[in-house]
Protein backbone atom coordinates (compact mmCIF):
# COMPACT_ATOMS: atom_id res chain seq x y z
CA UNK A 1 0.00 0.00 0.00
CA UNK A 2 1.64 3.60 -0.71
CA UNK A 3 1.38 6.54 1.27
CA UNK A 4 -1.07 8.40 -0.72
CA UNK A 5 -3.49 5.51 -0.39
CA UNK A 6 -2.52 5.50 3.31
CA UNK A 7 -3.65 9.07 3.49
CA UNK A 8 -6.21 9.19 1.42
CA UNK A 9 -8.07 5.65 3.75
CA UNK A 10 -7.04 7.67 6.97
CA UNK A 11 -9.12 10.72 5.90
CA UNK A 12 -11.68 9.14 4.52
CA UNK A 13 -12.52 7.25 7.55
CA UNK A 14 -12.30 10.11 10.04
CA UNK A 15 -14.80 11.60 6.90
CA UNK A 16 -16.83 8.71 6.36
CA UNK A 17 -17.10 7.69 9.83
CA UNK A 18 -17.46 3.85 11.34
CA UNK A 19 -14.11 1.91 11.68
CA UNK A 20 -11.39 4.52 13.15
CA UNK A 21 -14.00 7.41 13.19
CA UNK A 22 -14.13 8.31 16.62
CA UNK A 23 -11.69 11.11 18.01
CA UNK A 24 -10.94 11.83 21.53
CA UNK A 25 -9.20 14.57 22.63
CA UNK A 26 -5.68 14.58 22.19
CA UNK A 27 -3.69 14.65 24.74
CA UNK A 28 -0.30 16.46 25.28
CA UNK A 29 3.38 13.39 24.72
CA UNK A 30 4.59 14.52 28.00
CA UNK A 31 2.53 15.90 30.99
CA UNK A 32 1.78 15.63 34.58
CA UNK A 33 1.47 11.73 36.01
CA UNK A 34 -1.93 10.45 34.78
CA UNK A 35 -4.20 6.81 34.15
CA UNK A 36 -3.52 5.29 31.14
CA UNK A 37 -5.17 2.20 30.19
CA UNK A 38 -4.48 -0.38 28.82
CA UNK A 39 -4.61 -4.61 27.42
CA UNK A 40 -1.46 -6.47 28.28
CA UNK A 41 -2.87 -9.87 26.81
CA UNK A 42 -4.73 -10.41 23.42
CA UNK A 43 -4.57 -12.57 20.11
CA UNK A 44 -5.33 -11.98 16.63
CA UNK A 45 -5.12 -14.35 13.80
CA UNK A 46 -1.57 -14.54 13.45
CA UNK A 47 -2.45 -17.46 16.10
CA UNK A 48 -5.40 -18.53 17.54
CA UNK A 49 -7.46 -15.32 17.78
CA UNK A 50 -10.67 -14.98 15.25
CA UNK A 51 -9.84 -11.52 13.81
CA UNK A 52 -7.42 -9.54 12.07
CA UNK A 53 -5.18 -7.49 14.14
CA UNK A 54 -5.81 -4.15 12.53
CA UNK A 55 -9.73 -4.39 13.42
CA UNK A 56 -8.28 -5.62 16.96
CA UNK A 57 -6.61 -2.77 17.36
CA UNK A 58 -9.31 -0.62 16.30
CA UNK A 59 -11.84 -1.76 18.13
CA UNK A 60 -9.74 -1.05 21.49
CA UNK A 61 -8.74 2.19 20.40
CA UNK A 62 -12.36 3.22 19.66
CA UNK A 63 -13.12 2.03 23.19
CA UNK A 64 -10.35 4.15 25.40
CA UNK A 65 -8.02 1.95 25.67
CA UNK A 66 -4.49 4.32 25.45
CA UNK A 67 -2.36 0.54 24.79
CA UNK A 68 -2.42 -2.73 23.79
CA UNK A 69 -0.07 -5.41 23.79
CA UNK A 70 -1.25 -8.38 20.89
CA UNK A 71 0.08 -11.21 22.41
CA UNK A 72 0.09 -13.94 20.15
CA UNK A 73 1.36 -17.28 20.45
CA UNK A 74 4.57 -17.86 20.40
CA UNK A 75 5.24 -15.14 17.52
CA UNK A 76 6.06 -11.67 17.01
CA UNK A 77 3.70 -11.02 13.96
CA UNK A 78 7.11 -10.89 11.71
CA UNK A 79 7.64 -12.55 8.40
CA UNK A 80 4.93 -13.54 5.86
CA UNK A 81 1.66 -15.62 6.68
CA UNK A 82 -1.40 -16.33 4.78
CA UNK A 83 -4.29 -17.38 6.60
CA UNK A 84 -7.76 -18.88 4.83
CA UNK A 85 -10.66 -16.26 4.71
CA UNK A 86 -13.12 -18.84 5.32
CA UNK A 87 -11.19 -20.63 8.60
CA UNK A 88 -13.48 -20.40 11.98
CA UNK A 89 -17.30 -20.36 12.75
CA UNK A 90 -17.78 -17.09 11.21
CA UNK A 91 -16.93 -17.63 7.67
CA UNK A 92 -15.75 -14.78 5.45
CA UNK A 93 -17.98 -12.41 7.24
CA UNK A 94 -14.47 -11.54 8.98
CA UNK A 95 -12.79 -10.73 5.66
CA UNK A 96 -15.66 -8.42 4.39
CA UNK A 97 -16.18 -6.50 7.63
CA UNK A 98 -12.14 -6.05 7.38
CA UNK A 99 -12.54 -5.14 3.50
CA UNK A 100 -14.82 -2.61 4.26
CA UNK A 101 -13.10 -0.92 7.34
CA UNK A 102 -9.92 -1.04 5.63
CA UNK A 103 -10.25 -0.65 1.70
CA UNK A 104 -9.29 -2.95 -0.45
CA UNK A 105 -6.43 -1.38 -1.80
CA UNK A 106 -4.83 -2.62 1.98
CA UNK A 107 -6.41 -5.92 1.97
CA UNK A 108 -4.40 -8.37 0.29
CA UNK A 109 -5.45 -11.48 -0.84
CA UNK A 110 -5.16 -14.67 -3.33
CA UNK A 111 -6.88 -17.68 -4.29
CA UNK A 112 -4.85 -20.97 -3.84
CA UNK A 113 -6.87 -24.12 -4.45
CA UNK A 114 -9.98 -22.31 -4.95
CA UNK A 115 -9.50 -20.67 -1.40
CA UNK A 116 -9.24 -16.86 -0.67
CA UNK A 117 -6.21 -15.92 1.74
CA UNK A 118 -5.87 -13.68 3.15
CA UNK A 119 -2.23 -11.90 3.68
CA UNK A 120 -1.72 -10.87 7.61
CA UNK A 121 -0.20 -7.72 8.01
CA UNK A 122 3.14 -7.19 10.17
CA UNK A 123 3.08 -5.22 13.57
CA UNK A 124 5.73 -2.65 11.31
CA UNK A 125 3.06 -2.40 8.85
CA UNK A 126 -0.09 -1.70 10.29
CA UNK A 127 1.33 0.35 13.61
CA UNK A 128 1.04 3.51 11.56
CA UNK A 129 -2.30 3.35 11.19
CA UNK A 130 -3.01 3.65 15.19
CA UNK A 131 0.03 4.45 17.26
CA UNK A 132 -0.25 8.50 18.00
CA UNK A 133 2.07 10.18 20.62
CA UNK A 134 -0.01 10.95 23.69
CA UNK A 135 -3.12 9.01 22.80
CA UNK A 136 -2.46 5.12 21.76
CA UNK A 137 0.39 3.18 21.94
CA UNK A 138 0.90 -0.68 20.73
CA UNK A 139 3.36 -2.37 22.68
CA UNK A 140 5.63 -5.00 20.95
CA UNK A 141 4.84 -8.34 23.03
CA UNK A 142 4.48 -12.41 22.91
CA UNK A 143 3.05 -15.08 24.65
CA UNK A 144 5.43 -17.74 24.85
CA UNK A 145 3.36 -21.22 25.05
CA UNK A 146 4.92 -23.93 26.54
CA UNK A 147 3.47 -26.89 28.55
CA UNK A 148 5.43 -29.92 30.56
CA UNK A 149 3.39 -33.42 30.13
CA UNK A 150 -0.11 -32.04 29.75
CA UNK A 151 0.22 -28.77 31.95
CA UNK A 152 0.15 -25.47 29.89
CA UNK A 153 2.60 -23.19 31.06
CA UNK A 154 2.66 -19.27 29.62
CA UNK A 155 4.42 -16.27 29.74
CA UNK A 156 4.04 -13.37 28.66
CA UNK A 157 7.27 -10.74 27.75
CA UNK A 158 5.98 -7.51 27.51
CA UNK A 159 7.95 -5.45 25.31
CA UNK A 160 10.11 -7.75 23.92
CA UNK A 161 12.13 -7.03 20.78
CA UNK A 162 12.74 -10.79 19.81
CA UNK A 163 10.93 -13.85 19.20
CA UNK A 164 11.21 -16.06 22.18
CA UNK A 165 10.94 -19.81 21.63
CA UNK A 166 9.29 -21.95 24.38
CA UNK A 167 12.02 -23.22 26.55
CA UNK A 168 10.80 -26.56 28.05
CA UNK A 169 11.82 -28.27 31.04
CA UNK A 170 12.07 -30.74 33.73
CA UNK A 171 8.62 -29.94 35.23
CA UNK A 172 6.11 -27.18 35.32
CA UNK A 173 8.21 -25.14 37.70
CA UNK A 174 10.93 -25.20 35.76
CA UNK A 175 9.55 -24.35 32.58
CA UNK A 176 8.10 -21.48 33.81
CA UNK A 177 11.57 -20.25 35.19
CA UNK A 178 13.26 -20.67 32.11
CA UNK A 179 10.90 -19.22 30.52
CA UNK A 180 10.79 -16.07 32.74
CA UNK A 181 15.06 -16.28 32.53
CA UNK A 182 14.92 -15.95 29.13
CA UNK A 183 13.34 -13.14 28.82
CA UNK A 184 15.15 -11.25 31.74
CA UNK A 185 18.41 -12.50 29.39
CA UNK A 186 17.45 -10.04 26.43
CA UNK A 187 16.27 -7.42 28.80
CA UNK A 188 19.74 -7.37 29.64
CA UNK A 189 21.54 -8.02 26.42
CA UNK A 190 19.47 -5.02 24.66
CA UNK A 191 19.19 -2.67 27.89
CA UNK A 192 15.68 -2.37 26.81
CA UNK A 193 12.88 -2.53 29.14
CA UNK A 194 10.50 -5.56 29.30
CA UNK A 195 9.28 -7.62 31.54
CA UNK A 196 7.62 -11.46 31.81
CA UNK A 197 4.23 -12.21 33.49
CA UNK A 198 2.82 -15.62 34.62
CA UNK A 199 -0.51 -15.83 32.91
CA UNK A 200 -3.77 -17.96 34.09
CA UNK A 201 -2.09 -20.12 36.57
CA UNK A 202 -5.29 -21.85 37.11
CA UNK A 203 -5.59 -22.53 33.34
CA UNK A 204 -5.72 -26.50 33.26
CA UNK A 205 -4.53 -25.90 36.99
CA UNK A 206 -1.40 -26.13 35.85
CA UNK A 207 0.55 -23.53 38.38
CA UNK A 208 0.90 -24.27 42.41
CA UNK A 209 0.89 -21.54 44.72
CA UNK A 210 4.43 -23.08 45.82
CA UNK A 211 5.53 -23.16 41.92
CA UNK A 212 4.59 -19.51 42.31
CA UNK A 213 6.39 -18.69 45.53
CA UNK A 214 9.32 -20.15 44.24
CA UNK A 215 9.67 -18.10 40.93
CA UNK A 216 12.29 -16.10 40.56
CA UNK A 217 12.15 -12.69 38.77
CA UNK A 218 8.91 -12.90 38.07
CA UNK A 219 6.98 -9.88 39.71
CA UNK A 220 3.66 -9.84 37.74
CA UNK A 221 0.51 -12.32 37.71
CA UNK A 222 -2.89 -12.51 35.98
CA UNK A 223 -5.56 -12.17 39.11
CA UNK A 224 -7.95 -12.04 36.50
CA UNK A 225 -7.73 -13.03 32.97
CA UNK A 226 -11.27 -13.25 31.07
CA UNK A 227 -11.20 -16.41 29.61
CA UNK A 228 -13.98 -18.35 30.58
CA UNK A 229 -11.53 -21.47 30.91
CA UNK A 230 -9.41 -19.74 32.87
CA UNK A 231 -10.77 -20.75 36.58
CA UNK A 232 -10.15 -17.53 38.40
CA UNK A 233 -12.14 -18.78 41.17
CA UNK A 234 -10.70 -21.64 42.25
CA UNK A 235 -12.71 -24.55 43.02
CA UNK A 236 -13.38 -26.84 45.87
CA UNK A 237 -9.95 -28.68 45.71
CA UNK A 238 -7.81 -25.41 44.04
CA UNK A 239 -7.57 -22.13 45.47
CA UNK A 240 -8.60 -18.74 43.61
CA UNK A 241 -5.83 -16.84 41.59
CA UNK A 242 -6.82 -14.03 44.60
CA UNK A 243 -6.16 -16.55 47.53
CA UNK A 244 -2.86 -17.92 44.98
CA UNK A 245 -2.33 -14.03 45.37
CA UNK A 246 -2.07 -13.62 48.74
CA UNK A 247 -0.49 -16.94 49.69
CA UNK A 248 2.76 -16.58 47.44
CA UNK A 249 3.20 -12.76 48.60
CA UNK A 250 3.05 -14.00 52.26
CA UNK A 251 5.86 -16.60 51.34
CA UNK A 252 7.90 -14.29 49.68
CA UNK A 253 7.75 -11.16 51.74
CA UNK A 254 8.20 -13.14 55.14
CA UNK A 255 11.58 -14.63 53.39
CA UNK A 256 12.65 -11.19 52.32
CA UNK A 257 11.75 -12.35 48.48
CA UNK A 258 9.67 -10.16 45.61
CA UNK A 259 6.55 -8.65 45.70
CA UNK A 260 4.23 -9.86 43.58
CA UNK A 261 2.04 -7.48 41.66
CA UNK A 262 -1.42 -8.21 40.08
CA UNK A 263 -2.71 -7.56 36.65
CA UNK A 264 -6.58 -8.33 35.24
CA UNK A 265 -6.10 -8.95 30.82
CA UNK A 266 -9.46 -9.86 28.37
CA UNK A 267 -6.77 -12.51 26.89
CA UNK A 268 -9.20 -12.26 24.49
CA UNK A 269 -9.38 -14.58 21.05
CA UNK A 270 -13.21 -14.17 20.34
CA UNK A 271 -14.79 -11.14 18.65
CA UNK A 272 -17.37 -11.82 16.51
CA UNK A 273 -19.68 -13.30 19.17
CA UNK A 274 -20.02 -12.20 22.85
CA UNK A 275 -20.96 -13.95 26.01
CA UNK A 276 -19.51 -16.06 28.45
CA UNK A 277 -18.69 -19.15 26.20
CA UNK A 278 -16.57 -16.84 24.92
CA UNK A 279 -12.88 -15.01 25.65
CA UNK A 280 -13.69 -11.43 24.36
CA UNK A 281 -12.41 -7.81 24.84
CA UNK A 282 -13.28 -5.48 26.94
CA UNK A 283 -13.70 -7.56 30.52
CA UNK A 284 -10.16 -6.82 32.19
CA UNK A 285 -7.29 -3.96 31.96
CA UNK A 286 -4.82 -2.40 34.16
CA UNK A 287 -4.84 1.26 34.76
CA UNK A 288 -1.06 2.72 34.84
CA UNK A 289 -0.58 6.26 36.44
CA UNK A 290 2.75 7.51 34.41
CA UNK A 291 3.91 10.64 32.98
CA UNK A 292 4.22 9.52 29.72
CA UNK A 293 2.96 7.18 27.34
CA UNK A 294 5.60 5.07 26.54
CA UNK A 295 6.57 1.38 26.66
CA UNK A 296 9.69 2.81 29.12
CA UNK A 297 6.93 4.99 31.12
CA UNK A 298 4.64 2.69 31.26
CA UNK A 299 6.67 -0.33 32.16
CA UNK A 300 8.69 1.92 35.00
CA UNK A 301 5.33 3.04 36.73
CA UNK A 302 4.88 -0.84 36.77
CA UNK A 303 7.56 -2.32 38.24
CA UNK A 304 7.11 0.30 40.97
CA UNK A 305 3.48 -0.63 41.68
CA UNK A 306 2.03 2.02 40.51
CA UNK A 307 -0.87 1.05 38.28
CA UNK A 308 -4.11 -1.17 39.95
CA UNK A 309 -6.11 -3.88 37.73
CA UNK A 310 -9.75 -3.18 37.00
CA UNK A 311 -12.63 -5.12 35.57
CA UNK A 312 -14.54 -1.78 35.74
CA UNK A 313 -14.40 0.56 38.64
CA UNK A 314 -12.56 3.56 38.10
CA UNK A 315 -10.24 4.53 40.60
CA UNK A 316 -9.44 9.13 40.41
CA UNK A 317 -6.52 8.12 43.04
CA UNK A 318 -4.38 6.10 45.28
CA UNK A 319 -2.07 7.80 48.16
CA UNK A 320 0.09 6.18 50.46
CA UNK A 321 1.18 8.74 53.13
CA UNK A 322 2.14 8.48 56.78
CA UNK A 323 1.40 4.47 56.82
CA UNK A 324 -2.36 5.57 55.14
CA UNK A 325 -3.08 3.94 52.38
CA UNK A 326 -6.15 6.28 50.77
CA UNK A 327 -7.90 5.40 47.62
CA UNK A 328 -10.26 7.59 45.69
CA UNK A 329 -12.89 6.04 43.87
CA UNK A 330 -14.38 7.59 40.36
CA UNK A 331 -18.19 6.62 41.25
CA UNK A 332 -21.10 6.07 38.93
CA UNK A 333 -24.44 7.35 39.90
CA UNK A 334 -26.63 4.65 41.43
CA UNK A 335 -23.59 2.26 42.03
CA UNK A 336 -22.31 1.65 45.90
CA UNK A 337 -19.20 0.68 46.87
CA UNK A 338 -17.44 -2.28 49.57
CA UNK A 339 -13.85 -1.77 49.64
CA UNK A 340 -11.72 -4.96 51.68
CA UNK A 341 -8.41 -4.34 52.72
CA UNK A 342 -6.70 -7.23 52.68
CA UNK A 343 -3.04 -8.32 54.28
CA UNK A 344 -1.00 -10.48 56.08
CA UNK A 345 0.07 -9.95 59.70
CA UNK A 346 3.65 -10.53 61.19
CA UNK A 347 3.47 -13.42 63.61
CA UNK A 348 5.64 -14.06 66.27
CA UNK A 349 7.70 -17.31 66.04
CA UNK A 350 6.29 -18.29 62.89
CA UNK A 351 6.88 -18.51 59.32
CA UNK A 352 5.18 -18.59 56.02
CA UNK A 353 3.86 -22.26 56.58
CA UNK A 354 1.87 -19.94 59.35
CA UNK A 355 -1.81 -20.84 59.31
CA UNK A 356 -3.82 -20.32 56.72
CA UNK A 357 -6.46 -18.06 58.68
CA UNK A 358 -3.73 -15.56 58.86
CA UNK A 359 -2.94 -15.61 55.30
CA UNK A 360 -4.72 -12.80 53.22
CA UNK A 361 -7.40 -11.99 55.80
CA UNK A 362 -9.41 -9.08 55.41
CA UNK A 363 -8.06 -6.31 57.88
CA UNK A 364 -10.73 -3.73 57.14
CA UNK A 365 -13.97 -3.48 55.27
CA UNK A 366 -15.35 0.34 54.20
CA UNK A 367 -18.13 1.35 52.39
CA UNK A 368 -18.19 4.80 49.82
CA UNK A 369 -15.91 6.28 48.09
CA UNK A 370 -12.88 7.11 49.91
CA UNK A 371 -11.94 4.21 51.87
CA UNK A 372 -8.29 4.07 53.79
CA UNK A 373 -6.73 1.76 55.62
CA UNK A 374 -4.35 3.12 58.15
CA UNK A 375 -1.25 0.16 58.68
CA UNK A 376 -0.28 -0.95 62.19
CA UNK A 377 3.32 -2.04 61.38
CA UNK A 378 2.45 -5.77 61.67
CA UNK A 379 1.43 -6.07 58.52
CA UNK A 380 3.64 -7.79 55.66
CA UNK A 381 1.48 -5.87 52.77
CA UNK A 382 -1.51 -4.78 52.50
CA UNK A 383 -3.82 -4.61 49.11
CA UNK A 384 -7.28 -3.39 48.31
CA UNK A 385 -10.34 -5.14 46.42
CA UNK A 386 -13.24 -3.06 45.55
CA UNK A 387 -15.92 -4.49 45.11
CA UNK A 388 -19.20 -2.38 43.38
CA UNK A 389 -23.10 -2.72 43.44
CA UNK A 390 -23.00 -2.62 39.24
CA UNK A 391 -23.27 -5.88 37.19
CA UNK A 392 -20.27 -6.22 34.87
CA UNK A 393 -21.56 -6.48 31.45
CA UNK A 394 -19.90 -9.52 29.22
CA UNK A 395 -18.85 -10.87 32.20
CA UNK A 396 -16.27 -13.95 32.41
CA UNK A 397 -18.57 -15.77 34.20
CA UNK A 398 -22.61 -15.20 35.01
CA UNK A 399 -23.65 -13.30 38.46
CA UNK A 400 -19.79 -11.30 38.23
CA UNK A 401 -19.55 -7.37 39.35
CA UNK A 402 -17.16 -4.91 38.55
CA UNK A 403 -14.25 -4.77 40.63
CA UNK A 404 -10.90 -2.77 40.90
CA UNK A 405 -7.62 -4.60 42.94
CA UNK A 406 -4.78 -2.08 44.50
CA UNK A 407 -1.44 -3.38 44.19
CA UNK A 408 0.42 -4.32 47.54
CA UNK A 409 1.81 -1.85 49.68
CA UNK A 410 4.55 -2.73 52.30
CA UNK A 411 8.09 -2.23 53.89
CA UNK A 412 9.55 -4.12 50.65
Amino acid sequence: MNISRLIFWMAAAAFLGGCGAAQPPKVPVQQEMRWWKGNLHTHSRWSDGDDYPEMIVDWYKEHGYHFVALSDHNTLQEGDKWVSAAQGAHGTAPLEAYRQCFGTDWVETRQEAGETMVRLKRLDEYRPLFDEAGRFLLIKSEEITDRFEDKPVHVNATNVREVIRPQGGASVRDVMQRNVNAVLAQRAVTGVLMFPHMNHPNFGWAVTVEDLIALEGERFFEVYNGHPYVNNYGDTAHPSTEQMWDAALTARLTAGGEVLYGLAVDDAHNYHQHDTTQSNPGRGWVMVRAPALTAEALITAMERGDFYATTGVTLADIQVEDSNLRIDIQPEEGVNYQTHFIGTRRVDGQDSGQAAEKVGGVLAEVGGTTPSYRMSGDELYVRARIISSKPKANPYKPGEWEMAWTQPIGDF
